[in-house]
């Protein structure tokens, strides 16, 4: 049933214009439709929703990510642009210049303009 269904990401903003600059001029983002009530972007093919309310950026896991062929191209282009990386020192995830790596895969997440965590990582199978 679902199983051949596209599935869609939709992330909370608590400022939507604040939102929609930040996932089109900081991300470089395309932006397909605005609604009142929801804003539509497109990423890779691969459509996704932001919606507007109070509780946005409140989550503290992963929203969405990208898998991306080269980490740190993609993390320096970003950092040109304004976005920092989180440093993270935990069990089982610890980062060294925002970056974690791991036998299999290396990550770096940041957040957006309302407080949401991204991800990027890079598959090194």
């Amino acid at each position: 049933m679902l199983a051949d269904t596209p599935l869609t990401t939709v992330i909370p903003a608590s400022d939507i214009e604040r939102a929609k600059r930040f996932y089109g001029d900081t991300l470089g983002l395309k932006l397909i439709e605005d609604r009142e009530e929801v804003v539509f972007f497109e990423s890779g093919g691969t459509r996704f929703d932001l919606y507007p309310t109070p509780s946005g950026g409140r989550a503290a896991h992963t929203l969405a990510g990208w898998t991306v062929d080269d980490l740190d191209a993609e993390m320096a282009e970003l950092r040109g642009r304004g976005v920092t990386f989180e440093e993270y020192d935990q069990p089982g995830l610890k980062t060294v210049n925002g970056v974690m790596e791991s036998a299999d895969l290396r990550g770096a997440w940041f957040k957006d303009s309302e407080g949401n965590i991204l991800s990027l990582v890079q598959d090194l199978r």
